[in-house]
């Protein structure tokens, strides 16, 4: 091998480099400036020329408490709700997919792809029927009323994807099983769901994610019995009070504890999944 090929590579090499630190500086700076404002080491813009404030404190972490104090009820209202959302979307998803997947309308691929543009439909779309609908039914600013909209909001997506995952899928495994006497649900839960559950995980994961950042229906259909982590977050920034961008920062902070957990237990979950496969 030549000079010149090493070189090549080297260069391909160097600009692989730099454009992987540059993806990642830019995806990771906002939440290091947020961790550092956090603690209070913020750019003093009244000294000249510009400097750090020092030393770094937990302070803000206490004052949460006292600017929003319900904020731990939030934290809780919001991970219960879409680990609730989460399985409800998952269920509804699994259950249409596999009946979509396993059905012998010819159109059935079409029908899959309106998934797709209802799940890309922008959620103010979702807002007006869901808010009449939750309020028709005597659900508004209720638990129950804000986990069935925002599973309406999703169930689509999880469709789409779960039938990517089960269409497939080879029927020898279902007919076996039937052939040994298993009742259709076994065949979903010991059969099916096996054969697709790095899919389920992945999906879970997604819906998740979403439905934790979900602001603008739950603003809408929650008033003042119930509220998320995003709509108390948001009371950070009103014109109402002086923001404390210390103080808001730590409260972003600490509402990023349950997505930390829930990435290392993805991460966990899906390499089982993997190793599974690969034996």
């Amino acid at each position: 091998m030549d000079a010149g090929w090493w070189a090549a590579r080297r260069r391909g090499f160097v600009i692989r480099t730099a454009l992987l630190i540059g993806c990642v500086a830019i995806f990771i700076l906002p939440l290091i400036w947020t961790a550092l404002a956090s603690f209070g080491v913020v750019p003093d813009e009244t000294a000249s020329p510009p400097a750090w404030t020092f030393p770094p404190t937990t302070a803000n972490y206490a004052e949460i408490g006292i600017a929003e104090p319900t904020f731990a009820q939030e934290l809780l209202t919001s991970t219960g709700l879409s680990i609730v959302v989460t399985l409800l979307t998952i269920t509804v998803g699994f259950l249409a997919a596999y009946s979509l997947a396993r059905s012998g309308f010819r159109r059935k691929r079409l029908v899959a792809q309106s998934f797709l543009l209802l799940a890309s439909m922008p959620v103010m779309a979702y807002v007006i029927p869901l808010n009449d609908t939750v309020r028709f039914l005597r659900l508004h600013d209720t638990f129950v009323g804000v986990a069935l909209a925002q599973t309406a909001v999703y169930a689509p997506l999880a469709t789409f994807i779960l039938y990517g995952y089960l269409s497939p899928l080879s029927l020898e495994w279902e007919e076996a099983a039937r052939l040994d006497g298993a009742r259709p649900l076994q065949v979903l839960a010991h059969v099916v769901l096996p054969l697709v559950a790095s899919g389920v995980a992945a999906v879970a994961v997604i819906v998740f994610v979403l439905n934790w950042n979900l602001f603008l229906l739950p603003l809408v259909i929650q008033t003042s019995h119930i509220k998320t982590i995003t709509v108390a977050m948001s009371d950070f920034f009103t014109f109402e009070r002086e923001l404390e961008w210390p103080t808001a920062a730590a409260a972003l902070i600490v509402s990023l504890a349950p997505l930390a957990v829930l990435v290392a237990v993805a991460h966990r979950v899906l390499e089982g999944f993997r190793l599974g496969a690969v034996e």
